[in-house]
């Protein structure tokens, strides 16, 4: 539970002007625990986050109720994320009305999986202002870290002949970079994956999907 609410502070005043972004969310109220344990572990997958509760996305305090929204929140992060997500949780008071902010740190368990009406987990991460179902090559990549990193060296020309696609720069998504490179969808996919572990390759996304870049100058 979160403490005694005290008058909104300047910094979440400040924080609500933001608008959404990376690592802000805005509810105007919670009604489902399955929901909102996605922008959870959605937060927790990436660079971490707040939630305010409460709020509008135009910014304007609304309120909620303390307890209700306070329990499932915590359901959300307990029975809905797997394994379940670490939050606090901080009670303001706007005049008469009450504002949740919910604070999720990046995750050193990741990935986190939301589970949905079906029983089944399907993993999230966060870019921008928006939640996305996470990359194969992310998810291939947060396997990877088990193990101990590879030696850094190409096996064969197509290995050469992908990170080669990537140093064109034109940002490339894995179906395009299979394609090209003529390697099955499941090789480029291990293999960007193994590229991030050795700081060659940045990802960035446009409407949702994955592409890759080369981070090799030159």
């Amino acid at each position: 539970m979160p403490n005694h609410p005290v008058q909104i502070p300047p910094y979440i005043r400040s924080r609500i002007s933001e608008g959404e972004h990376q690592k802000l969310d805005f509810k105007f109220t919670i009604n489902d625990s399955k929901k909102i344990a996605i922008t959870l572990s959605a937060f927790a997958n990436s660079d971490g986050g707040t939630i305010l509760v409460g709020v509008k996305d135009n910014g304007s305090v609304v309120g909620v109720n303390l307890l209700e929204e306070t329990h499932m929140i915590e359901a959300a992060a307990k029975m809905y994320c797997n394994p379940p997500v670490h939050l606090s949780i901080q009670a303001w008071r706007a005049n008469e009305r009450h504002v949740l902010e919910v604070i999720v740190p990046p995750s050193g368990k990741r990935p986190h999986q939301a589970i949905d009406e079906n029983g089944e987990g399907k993993i999230y991460i966060r870019d921008k202002d928006q939640n996305y179902p996470a990359p194969g090559v992310l998810i291939e990549y947060w396997r990877s870290l088990k193990f101990d990193l590879p030696q850094r060296y190409f096996h064969t020309e197509k290995e050469q002949k992908l990170f080669d696609l990537l140093a064109e720069g034109k940002g490339y998504s894995v179906s395009q970079l299979s394609k090209l490179s003529s390697l099955p969808r499941q090789v480029v996919t291990k293999l960007l994956a193994r590229f991030m572990r050795w700081s060659l390759v940045s990802m960035h996304f446009t409407h949702g999907v994955a592409y890759f870049n080369s981070k090799v100058e030159g």
